[in-house]
Protein backbone atom coordinates (compact mmCIF):
# COMPACT_ATOMS: atom_id res chain seq x y z
CA UNK A 1 0.00 0.00 0.00
CA UNK A 2 3.11 2.10 0.16
CA UNK A 3 2.67 4.66 -2.94
CA UNK A 4 -1.08 5.09 -2.56
CA UNK A 5 -1.60 7.93 -0.35
CA UNK A 6 -4.68 7.48 1.94
CA UNK A 7 -6.69 10.50 2.80
CA UNK A 8 -6.98 11.16 6.82
CA UNK A 9 -10.07 11.68 8.82
CA UNK A 10 -10.47 12.42 12.90
CA UNK A 11 -13.32 11.41 14.56
CA UNK A 12 -14.67 13.23 17.52
CA UNK A 13 -13.25 10.94 20.20
CA UNK A 14 -9.66 11.24 18.72
CA UNK A 15 -10.34 15.31 19.43
CA UNK A 16 -11.97 14.48 22.53
CA UNK A 17 -8.58 12.06 23.32
CA UNK A 18 -6.71 14.76 22.71
CA UNK A 19 -8.33 17.39 24.93
CA UNK A 20 -8.25 14.85 27.63
CA UNK A 21 -4.53 14.31 27.70
CA UNK A 22 -3.94 18.23 27.89
CA UNK A 23 -6.16 18.24 30.65
CA UNK A 24 -3.77 15.35 31.86
CA UNK A 25 -0.69 16.85 30.82
CA UNK A 26 -1.83 19.75 33.06
CA UNK A 27 -0.41 23.58 32.86
CA UNK A 28 3.23 22.00 33.40
CA UNK A 29 2.65 20.04 30.28
CA UNK A 30 1.58 22.71 27.68
CA UNK A 31 5.11 22.39 25.74
CA UNK A 32 4.52 18.78 25.27
CA UNK A 33 1.37 18.82 24.37
CA UNK A 34 2.19 21.33 21.54
CA UNK A 35 5.24 19.13 20.60
CA UNK A 36 2.28 16.20 20.31
CA UNK A 37 -0.03 18.26 18.04
CA UNK A 38 2.94 19.59 15.91
CA UNK A 39 4.03 15.84 15.47
CA UNK A 40 0.82 15.03 14.42
CA UNK A 41 0.55 17.33 11.82
CA UNK A 42 3.83 17.51 10.67
CA UNK A 43 5.12 13.78 10.91
CA UNK A 44 2.67 11.52 12.06
CA UNK A 45 -0.66 12.21 10.14
CA UNK A 46 1.82 12.80 6.34
CA UNK A 47 3.41 9.08 7.43
CA UNK A 48 0.54 6.89 8.00
CA UNK A 49 -0.83 8.58 5.23
CA UNK A 50 1.51 7.13 2.84
CA UNK A 51 2.76 4.29 5.02
CA UNK A 52 -0.74 3.20 6.47
CA UNK A 53 0.65 -0.35 7.61
CA UNK A 54 3.29 1.19 9.12
CA UNK A 55 1.68 0.02 12.76
CA UNK A 56 0.66 -2.83 14.33
CA UNK A 57 -2.55 -5.01 13.92
CA UNK A 58 -4.38 -4.46 17.01
CA UNK A 59 -6.28 -7.57 16.80
CA UNK A 60 -3.22 -9.36 16.83
CA UNK A 61 -2.57 -9.12 20.48
CA UNK A 62 -3.31 -12.17 22.66
CA UNK A 63 -6.76 -12.02 25.02
CA UNK A 64 -6.20 -12.72 28.04
CA UNK A 65 -9.49 -11.89 29.76
CA UNK A 66 -13.40 -12.47 29.43
CA UNK A 67 -13.78 -8.72 29.53
CA UNK A 68 -11.36 -8.14 26.50
CA UNK A 69 -12.91 -10.79 24.52
CA UNK A 70 -16.32 -9.03 24.67
CA UNK A 71 -15.00 -5.93 23.99
CA UNK A 72 -13.04 -7.57 20.72
CA UNK A 73 -16.34 -9.62 19.27
CA UNK A 74 -18.00 -6.33 19.78
CA UNK A 75 -15.46 -4.12 17.71
CA UNK A 76 -14.82 -7.45 15.13
CA UNK A 77 -18.94 -6.94 14.52
CA UNK A 78 -18.37 -3.23 14.06
CA UNK A 79 -15.58 -3.84 11.40
CA UNK A 80 -16.42 -3.55 7.65
CA UNK A 81 -14.86 -6.21 4.90
CA UNK A 82 -11.50 -5.06 4.10
CA UNK A 83 -11.19 -2.73 7.34
CA UNK A 84 -7.76 -2.94 8.96
CA UNK A 85 -7.72 -1.91 12.80
CA UNK A 86 -4.00 -0.96 13.67
CA UNK A 87 -1.91 0.88 16.39
CA UNK A 88 1.16 2.66 16.40
CA UNK A 89 2.87 3.90 19.05
CA UNK A 90 4.91 6.95 18.84
CA UNK A 91 6.83 8.48 22.03
CA UNK A 92 4.49 8.54 25.33
CA UNK A 93 1.37 7.92 23.11
CA UNK A 94 -0.40 5.10 21.64
CA UNK A 95 -2.79 5.76 18.62
CA UNK A 96 -5.56 3.71 17.37
CA UNK A 97 -6.63 4.18 13.47
CA UNK A 98 -8.31 2.17 11.04
CA UNK A 99 -7.53 1.75 7.58
CA UNK A 100 -11.06 1.64 5.64
CA UNK A 101 -11.12 1.69 1.59
CA UNK A 102 -9.10 5.17 0.78
CA UNK A 103 -9.22 6.80 3.82
CA UNK A 104 -7.16 5.84 7.45
CA UNK A 105 -9.77 6.92 10.55
CA UNK A 106 -8.20 8.12 13.43
CA UNK A 107 -9.97 6.70 16.32
CA UNK A 108 -7.96 7.13 19.78
CA UNK A 109 -5.24 8.43 21.16
CA UNK A 110 -3.91 8.07 24.69
CA UNK A 111 -0.92 8.64 26.87
CA UNK A 112 0.58 5.66 28.35
CA UNK A 113 0.17 6.68 31.58
CA UNK A 114 -3.21 7.50 31.70
CA UNK A 115 -6.26 5.30 32.74
CA UNK A 116 -7.68 3.56 30.54
CA UNK A 117 -11.10 2.94 32.56
CA UNK A 118 -13.37 5.56 34.14
CA UNK A 119 -12.87 5.37 38.04
CA UNK A 120 -15.03 8.87 38.65
CA UNK A 121 -17.75 5.98 37.99
CA UNK A 122 -17.19 4.55 41.42
CA UNK A 123 -16.31 7.62 42.96
CA UNK A 124 -18.46 10.22 41.96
Amino acid sequence: MAGKRLAPLFTENFAGNLDGIRTFLGDEGRAAFDRLLDGIVADLVPTLCQFPRSGRAFLAHPIRSLEARTAIRRVKRSLQPGDNLREFVVGEYILLYLIRGPQIIFLSIKHHRQLSFDLDHFWP
